[in-house]
């Protein structure tokens, strides 16, 4: 049976190349999107010129009142086009960057971060875990700055460190069903994240490069391949581990 992964935030960036890597290993995709709506359609079009599935939904992780309605329509997303009621994969990828130091910071920022990195996470794989296939699998995004502090990300690193967190306690209460959930840490990527400081300014990009033994920061190319690599069944025995793909940043 063909399998079927939800991306959040699959329009670009990391969850782009992640759901252009499934549609390789001839995976169907439903990405969601924010606002972006053209980035979405763009991304379902390259998956579909592979022969696979592809559809875009709307859908803003940081509100967790939506995720019920989400849930029920995604239900019927599944029942009209592909006569199923359930998914196989979960890529909770969706998130934004917001820099300041401690002392800095807002309780607005602070909560913002919280709600799209871990309370939407926590209360979206609540909602969808009706329609998760028993022997799925769940994959969190985290970062490179759990294991490696950089002033001004105190706050991001907290939120994302809540979530590895999660990914454990979520594979411990999930394996009954045979579902495995791990967590992906990335570098330094060059995509737009946080105004894509790190592709556009030179400064953060030379800083993070120099902190990575492979000497450069990585592309959304570098992260993609290797979650779907992590879903494929030769993996299968993975389970409830962080696992970087930084290229050895900090090392």
């Amino acid at each position: 049976m063909t399998k079927i992964a939800i991306i959040t935030g699959g329009s670009r960036g990391l969850g782009r190349s992640t759901a252009l890597s499934l549609a390789r290993q001839d995976s169907d995709v439903i990405l969601t999107y924010q606002s972006r709506h053209a980035d979405a359609e763009s991304a379902v079009a390259a998956i579909e010129a592979m022969g696979r599935k592809a559809i875009a939904l709307p859908l803003d992780t940081g509100t967790v009142a939506s995720f019920p309605t989400f849930a029920a329509h995604l239900r019927s997303v599944l029942t009209d086009n592909w006569g199923r009621s359930t998914f196989d994969h979960l890529v909770n990828n969706a998130g934004h960057g917001d820099y300041a130091l401690i002392e800095q910071t807002t309780e607005a920022q602070f909560d913002a971060l919280v709600d799209v990195h871990f309370k939407g996470v926590f209360f979206l794989t609540q909602a969808l875990l009706p329609l998760i296939a028993d022997g799925g699998r769940i994959v969190n995004l985290s970062s490179g700055l759990t294991r490696v502090s950089a002033p001004g990300w105190a706050a991001y690193a907290a939120v994302k460190g809540a979530v590895e967190v999660l990914s454990v306690y979520m594979a411990k209460e999930l394996g009954a069903r045979g579902i495995a959930v791990n967590t992906v840490a990335p570098g330094a990527i060059e995509t737009d994240f946080f105004g894509g400081a790190v592709r556009d300014t030179p400064a953060f990009n030379s800083f993070f490069a120099d902190m990575t033994a492979l000497g450069r920061v990585g592309l959304p190319e570098d992260i993609g391949p290797m979650i779907a690599s992590l879903l494929s069944e030769d993996n299968r025995w993975v389970n409830a581990q962080r696992i970087e793909v930084s290229g050895g940043q900090g090392i």
